[in-house]
């Protein structure tokens, strides 16, 4: 799997109804457009990178580094699906906290409609969330989850998670096409500034934590109290004097409980454990130190960011300004002016080839000699 990060300060506030009813119209023009000269793989090709998604957000008007961007962009991509009745060209599901609970309902009545795998994609969805929330413990909680897939089964998940204590957000980018292996990814582990405490983090899906995630499942599949005998001794917890654990960190009693719920379902491995319901990231946790106790593995605690710059990204908001005002107001002349050219652009993309190709490139004018999109 390659997952690559984007780390953004959270801003309050929304989009005013005004912007963000322009925003909508742009972005199903952009996406139409793409979908009809790359296809829409190629779409989720563009989701999928965080520059790309940066620069969109900052073409549809809103601020350049704010936290706010991940969720309105794809909102305003999912409100356009919305108003285009599906007709977008890819599928949208999603959205921020309850809201994104829904999302395999609602992949499942898209699916049934358009009959398309839809337990291989709602599959896709959750384990994705479940391995951001659970398995990659780096201090941001998810509480956003969008889901984009095509009528040819092909998905990406844009996914934002937040630290309170740091002030920041973290977005989350997967491409379907590049997932050989939910819970072991080939990425780097770099730290970005800020970060939470490293000695808090915890990412079991590095490349080398493979041992740590056999021995998880494995203990997760044993007896409860035959577990619990090998890790205390009388009323103590076995803590050895070379790791920093807090009887805190495995409370026997809780453990009990959930290492009955781990023992009933017998997971194969660690997908099969991130896929019980209630087993969440504590549960991971305490998993992970135990068989790190246990047999010495110690899982590892590295970030897995790696350092990115806003920078050409952010000349994307002189298209139209920023919400906030930077670099400038929103000029909602020129912002009435793209949308109108772009919604041409799209009509003339249904008309043929050769219609596609000069709408394709009067949008390539307009963003003043920048590739094209």
């Amino acid at each position: 799997m390659r997952r690559r990060i984007a780390d953004l300060p959270l801003h309050t506030g929304k989009a005013p109804r005004w912007l963000f009813e322009r925003m909508h119209r742009l972005a199903g023009a952009i996406v139409e457009l793409i979908v009809a000269d790359r296809g829409p793989a190629g779409m989720l090709e563009r989701l999928a990178d965080p520059f790309w998604f940066q620069a969109f957000g900052c073409v549809l008007g809103f601020d350049w580094h704010s936290s706010g961007l991940t969720t309105v962009t794809c909102g305003a991509v999912a409100e356009a699906y919305r108003r285009s009745g599906g007709g977008l060209g890819i599928h949208v599901a999603g959205g921020k906290g309850a809201v994104s609970r829904e999302t395999p309902q609602r992949i499942e009545r898209i699916a049934q409609r358009r009959a398309l795998p839809g337990d291989r994609l709602i599959h896709a969805s959750r384990l994705s969330a479940k391995v951001d929330s659970s398995a990659v413990q780096d201090g941001f909680d998810i509480y956003a989850h969008f889901f984009f897939f095509t009528d040819a089964g092909d998905w990406c998940v844009v996914q934002q998670g937040m630290n309170d204590a740091s002030g920041y957000a973290r977005r989350y980018h997967w491409l379907g096409n590049t997932v050989t292996d939910f819970v072991c990814e080939p990425h780097h582990a770099v730290a970005s500034d800020p970060v939470p405490d490293p000695a808090g983090l915890l990412n079991m899906t590095a490349a080398q934590a493979v041992r740590a995630r056999d021995l998880t499942a494995e203990l997760a599949r044993m007896r409860p109290d035959r577990l619990l005998r090998e890790i205390t001794v009388g009323e103590s917890l076995f803590l050895p004097r070379h790791h920093a654990v807090l009887p805190a960190d495995i409370d026997p009693r809780r453990l009990h409980r959930v290492l009955s719920l781990a023992h009933h379902h017998q997971p194969p491995d660690f997908a099969g454990l991130l896929r019980i319901p209630g087993v969440g990231p504590r549960t991971i946790r305490s998993l992970a130190l135990i068989a790190e106790l246990v047999y010495g593995v110690s899982p590892p605690r590295q970030d897995v960011s790696r350092r990115w710059s806003p920078a050409d990204p952010a000349t994307f908001s002189y298209a139209h300004g920023g919400k906030d005002g930077h670099p400038f107001p929103v000029d909602r002349a020129t912002y009435d002016r793209s949308i109108a050219l772009l919604e041409q652009a799209v009509r003339g993309a249904r008309v043929g080839p050769a219609q596609r190709d000069e709408a394709l490139y009067r949008l390539s004018r307009l963003l003043n000699g920048s590739s094209p999109i």
